[in-house]
C-alpha cells in the first residue's frame, strides 16, 4: 500500500472517530477528549498525504501501519462504549480501574501514543506550529495513560442510582437520574432498554440474574416517572422495540424528524424555541418547566431564561407539509396558559399572544417558502435590512427559524437578486456571535454560501466571502469551511474581483489559512501567484493583505517551494528596507522560512543588501520585527561561521545549512 493511500485511510479513520458523538457517562469526558485529540492529527496526516518530497519509506510506512491499527482499536472502543447501558456504566463507576472498559481504554491510548511516537517527524518538514500541535497530542495521551482511571464520577448520581437500585421511588431522585443520564424521551428510553437487552444477549451464556432484573426495574421506574410529567410520551416496552398499531406506524414514520417534538416524538402543534436553541412542542416544554426543571431536555444545557419564543417558521412549514400530504394539522390550544416560572419571571410571558413584531417576522418567513419568486425576493430583502439594523433583530430572526429558510434559497433560487439578499441576510445575522454557531451547524449552510461564491453576481460573491470571513473567526469553523471547497473560489475572487471583493476574499483567506490544514489547499489553488501579482500593483492597495498571507503560507512545505520559485526574495528585501512596520515584519517572516529551507535564498538576500536593514530592524523595529530580524541575523552568522570553518565556496555551503 502506497504512503499516500495509507494516509487517506488514516484521515478517513480519524473523521469517522470524530463523528462518534454519543459518549456516555462516566467515560464521556475521556471519550470526548480522545476524539478531540485525534482530530488534531488531521493537518499532519494531510501533510503526509500531500507531501511530494521523498520520505524514509520503511520507517514511515511502519509507523503509519501501526497508527492505522491503533485507530481501528480506538474506533471499535468508542462504538462499543456508545452502545453500552448508561445505568450499567454508572453502576460500575466506583470500581472503574478494574472494569474492562477502562482497561481497554488505557490499552488503546497506549497504542496510539506508541504509534505517534514512531513517526519520523523530522523528515516531514512540517511547520513549528504543526509540530507543537502533534507534540501536545502526545503529551496529553501520556498524561491520560498516567492517570490510570476514568474521570471523577458524579457522587450524587452514583448514590441516587444505588438508592433506586435498592428499590427507592422518590420522585426527586428519579428526576435527577433521568436528567443526568438523559433518559427523557422515547428514543432515549428505548435505546437504554435495547442496550441492556444487548448486554444480556451477549453475556456469553452467563446468567446476569438479579443484577439485570434490578437494572430493568430501575429503568421502568424512570420511564414511569417521565410519563407523569409528559402524558403524551408513548408507552415504551422495555424488553423490545416500541410497538405501534399499523395505522399509527404509517402516520409516525412519514413525519419528518424536524417536525417531531424531542420530548413526545409527536408532530408538533405549537413549536417554541428555548434559550438553548432547541425547539419543543409548547405543551411538553410547559410541563417540563412547571415541574421545576431548569435544563434543556435534549441537550441538558442549563436554560439561561425560562421564556420561550414561538417558532413561526417551523409552524408554517408543518402546516404546509400537512396540507401537501392530506393530513389534518394538529390543533393548537385556543388560549395557552403561561408556565408558572415564565409568568413570574417576565410580565411578557413566554406563552403570551404574538406581538406585532413577531407577526411581521412570521409573515416574512412564510414568504420565503412561497412558490412565487417575487415574494421570496421581497421577503429576503426585508430580512436583510432587519438583520442589518441591530442585535435584537438578529436574535429574534434566528430564533424564529430564519437561517434554514435563507440557506435553502442559496441553492434553490434561480434569481440572482434573491441569492444576494439571502447570503447578505446570513452575513448580517452572523454579526451576532451566537448566530455563527447556528449558521455553521445548519445543514447545507456552508456549501450554499460557497455555491453563491462561485456562481452568484459580483455583489453576492463579495458578500459570500465576507460571510465566510465572519464565520471563520471561530477557530473550529476554519476546517469546516476549507473542507467545503471555499478556498479556490476565494482565490478567484481575490484575483478578479473589485477592490472591495479583493478585500473580502483576502481577509477570509487570511483567516482560513491560519488553520494548518488549509494552507496546502490554498497553495494548490494558485494563491501564491495571485499574491505576488498584488504586491506589484501600481496602487498597492492589497500589499498589507498579500504579505500577511504569504507569511502564513511560507510556513508550509509546499508554500516554501512555490513562494521561493516565485522570485519573492527581492520583493521581501525591498519591503524590509522601505515598507511599513507591519509589512517589514511579514516580509522578514517570509525570509526566515525561505532561508531556513534553501540557503540559496540566504545568499541572494545578502547580495541584495539586506544585512544593514536587518540590523536597523533588530534595534528599532516592532517586537515581532525584532524577533524576525534577530532570527535572520543569527542564520547569517551561522552561515558565515560554517563558511570560514569549511573553507568551501558558496556551492559547498548549501549542504551545511
Amino acid at each position: 500500500m502506497a504512503k499516500t493511500e495509507l494516509a487517506k485511510i488514516l484521515i478517513e479513520s480519524v473523521k469517522e472517530i470524530a463523528s462518534i458523538s454519543d459518549h456516555r457517562p462516566p467515560m464521556k469526558t475521556h471519550c470526548a477528549h480522545l476524539s478531540r485529540r485525534l482530530k488534531l492529527l488531521l493537518p499532519m496526516l494531510e501533510e503526509i498525504r500531500d507531501c511530494k518530497n521523498s520520505l524514509p519509506e520503511e520507517s514511515m510506512m511502519k509507523a503509519l501501519l501501526s497508527l492505522k491499527e491503533s485507530l481501528l482499536h480506538a474506533k471499535d472502543l468508542l462504538i462499543y462504549i456508545s452502545q453500552l447501558s448508561k445505568i450499567y456504566l454508572v453502576r460500575v463507576n466506583k470500581v472503574l480501574e478494574r472494569d474492562q472498559v477502562m482497561v481497554r481504554f488505557q490499552k488503546v491510548t497506549a497504542l496510539l501514543e506508541q504509534a505517534l511516537s514512531e513517526i519520523p517527524y523530522q523528515s516531514l518538514e512540517i511547520s513549528d506550529e504543526l509540530q507543537e500541535q502533534v507534540e501536545l497530542v502526545l503529551v496529553q495521551l501520556r498524561r491520560s495513560i498516567g492517570k490510570g482511571r476514568g474521570e471523577k464520577y458524579d457522587d450524587e448520581l452514583y448514590k441516587d442510582l444505588l438508592s433506586l437500585y435498592d428499590g427507592a421511588t422518590d420522585s426527586e431522585i428519579l428526576r435527577r437520574v433521568a436528567e443526568k443520564l438523559q433518559l427523557m424521551t422515547v428514543t432515549d428510553l428505548t435505546e437504554e432498554s435495547l442496550a441492556l437487552l444487548d448486554m444480556l444477549s451477549t453475556s456469553g451464556g452467563d446468567d446476569p440474574g438479579e443484577s439485570f432484573e434490578k437494572m430493568m426495574m430501575l429503568l421502568k421506574n424512570i420511564k414511569d416517572f417521565v410519563q407523569t410529567y409528559n402524558p403524551n410520551l408513548e408507552d415504551v416496552p422495555l424488553r423490545s422495540k416500541p410497538s405501534l398499531s399499523k395505522a399509527q406506524d404509517e402516520d409516525q414514520k412519514n413525519v419528518p424528524e424536524d417536525f417531531r417534538c424531542p420530548i413526545s416524538h409527536k408532530l408538533m402543534s405549537d413549536p417554541v424555541i428555548v434559550s438553548s436553541g432547541q425547539t419543543y412542542d409548547r405543551e411538553c416544554i410547559k410541563k417540563w418547566l412547571d415541574d421545576g426543571n431548569s435544563t434543556c431536555p435534549k441537550t441538558q444545557v442549563k436554560l439561561t431564561i425560562d421564556i420561550v419564543t414561538p417558532n413561526y417558521a417551523l409552524r408554517s412549514l408543518i402546516a404546509q407539509w400537512c396540507e401537501s400530504n392530506g393530513i389534518e394539522p394538529p390543533k393548537r390550544p385556543n388560549n395557552p396558559q403561561p408556565s408558572s416560572k415564565a409568568s413570574s419571571s417576565s410580565s411578557s410571558s413566554s406563552f403570551s399572544p404574538p406581538s406585532d413584531e413577531q407577526l411581521k417576522i412570521e409573515a416574512l418567513l412564510c414568504k420565503l417558502t412561497s412558490q412565487r419568486p417575487e415574494e421570496q425576493r421581497s421577503a429576503a430583502g426585508e430580512i436583510r435590512l432587519l438583520a442589518k439594523q441591530n442585535n435584537h433583530n438578529r436574535v429574534v430572526l434566528a430564533a424564529s427559524g430564519a437561517i434554514p429558510l435563507l440557506v435553502s434559497l442559496l441553492m434553490n433560487s434561480d434569481d440572482p437578486r434573491t441569492q444576494e439578499h439571502a447570503v447578505t441576510s446570513i452575513l448580517n445575522l452572523s454579526i451576532f456571535q451566537e448566530n455563527k454557531g447556528r449558521i455553521i451547524s445548519t445543514f447545507g449552510a456552508v456549501p450554499g454560501i460557497v455555491h453563491v461564491l462561485k456562481k452568484g453576481s459580483m455583489e453576492a460573491r463579495e458578500n459570500a466571502a465576507a460571510t465566510l470571513f465572519s464565520l471563520s473567526v471561530i477557530d473550529e469553523n476554519k476546517m469546516t469551511i476549507g473542507a467545503a471547497g471555499a478556498i479556490p473560489p476565494l482565490v478567484n475572487l481575490l484575483s478578479e474581483g473589485s477592490h472591495r471583493g479583493k478585500k473580502d476574499a483576502g481577509t477570509a483567506l487570511f483567516n482560513l489559512c491560519i488553520f494548518q490544514g488549509n494552507k496546502g489547499k490554498a497553495v494548490r489553488a494558485g494563491l501564491v501567484p495571485v499574491l505576488m501579482r498584488l504586491l506589484t500593483e501600481p496602487e498597492g492597495r492589497m500589499v498589507d493583505e498579500a504579505l500577511a498571507i504569504l507569511a502564513i503560507l511560507s510556513s508550509h512545505p509546499e508554500g516554501k517551494v512555490v513562494v521561493g520559485a516565485a522570485d519573492a526574495v527581492p520583493f521581501m528585501v525591498d519591503f524590509i528596507r522601505s515598507g511599513s512596520p507591519r509589512n517589514k515584519e511579514n516580509a522578514a517572516a517570509v525570509l526566515v522560512q525561505l532561508c531556513s529551507w534553501d540557503p540559496q535564498h540566504l545568499i541572494e538576500a545578502e547580495k541584495l543588501g539586506v544585512m544593514g536593514c536587518l540590523i536597523d530592524m533588530a534595534e528599532n523595529g516592532t517586537d515581532r520585527g525584532k524577533r524576525k530580524a534577530a532570527q535572520l541575523l543569527n542564520r547569517f552568522s551561522r552561515f558565515n561561521e560554517q563558511q570560514k570553518q569549511s573553507g568551501l565556496g558558496v556551492e559547498g555551503q548549501v549542504s551545511l545549512i
